[in-house]
């Protein structure tokens, strides 16, 4: 399968189509390659994308540090998230062991539908549980 090209199709008041045509004009492309441009703009920067006008953005490049904001992050959250993802990781493992055992428990009770399993003998690792 090779790369195909997709159609998206939207539709726009008239003032924001003279704007669109406008900055396809000036940029001596077509309407189309104005949005291909932007979609492949969005793509790289994983959507964090501001569309500004040239001149507001040398206004907010002065006014703002950058774009997209960032935060700093103390590092006792980041060891406290750590540790929630392990515990977590612990807790699915801990599950997973137990739907096993409930499983294993179903199947030997199907495989001695009409006989006594005694709860004691189904504690024990090694042995097959006393039937009576």
């Amino acid at each position: 399968m090779g790369n195909k090209n997709k159609t998206i199709s939207f539709r726009v008041n008239e003032d924001a189509f003279a704007a669109l045509q406008e900055i396809a004009e000036e940029r001596d492309i077509s309407l189309s390659a104005v949005f291909r441009d932007y979609v492949d703009l969005l793509v790289d920067h994983d959507g964090q994308v501001a569309v500004v006008p040239e001149d507001e953005l040398e206004a907010r490049s002065e006014n703002e540090q950058s774009f997209p904001p960032t935060v700093e992050v103390p590092k006792s959250f980041v060891r406290e998230h750590e540790r929630l993802e392990l515990e977590a990781e612990h807790l699915r493992e801990q599950l997973e062991e137990h739907k096993s055992y409930v499983t294993d428990l179903r199947d030997r009770l199907e495989d001695e539908e009409d006989e006594v399993i005694l709860l004691d003998d189904l504690d024990d690792s090694g042995d097959s549980p006393t039937v009576r």
